[in-house]
């Protein structure tokens, strides 16, 4: 018997929609890049947008899909605003002669269990200013979080929570 599945993924049996999002981005990308919507570059963009993903099927694992839509786009919302607040809060702790921050450590239990959840957790953590996820400790389900200015570290992870992961839970199951 020739059981493909414990062995190497290939690309060429890829379902049409495995990563689909990523295709879409590069596309737009691409094009946003180039400033042309000409047909050449419609063309390119559609080549890298098809191409990318397939060749770089191996390290990017499978295609997260999320079950609720609605969650994402209020998830989406929730860190673009975030991001845009911290910036704020940041331009102020360093531009601001008498600003006195308070860095700390900060231990964020997680209840998430997706890895591919876990790493978008990580990454809206580390996109929004001021905070930095640092390590994942899978043996004791915690994200260790550096924050440059954190007065209580509890209330810190309990916003992490319920602003992060819980519509990550939402959307990841």
């Amino acid at each position: 018997m020739n059981d493909r599945s414990s062995g190497p993924r290939d690309r060429s049996r890829m379902p049409a929609g495995s990563h689909l999002a990523l295709s879409v981005l590069l596309a737009l990308a691409w094009l946003l890049l180039q400033g042309s919507v000409a047909v050449p570059h419609l063309i390119t963009a559609a080549v890298l947008g098809w191409g990318l993903p397939r060749l770089t099927a191996g390290f990017l694992g499978p295609a997260l899909q999320p079950r609720r839509m609605r969650t994402v786009v209020r998830l989406a919302a929730i860190v673009l605003w975030d991001i845009v607040v911290s910036n704020l809060t940041v331009a102020r702790i360093v531009l601001w002669p008498g600003a006195d921050p308070q860095p700390a450590w900060v231990r964020v239990p997680l209840q998430l269990q997706h890895p591919g959840a876990i790493s978008l957790l990580a990454t809206i953590i580390t996109n929004t200013p001021g905070t930095v996820s640092c390590v994942v400790d899978e043996e004791r389900g915690e994200i260790l979080v550096h924050a440059l200015d954190c007065q209580d570290p509890e209330a810190l992870a309990a916003q992490i929570k319920s602003r992060y992961e819980q519509p990550l839970r939402e959307i990841f199951g």
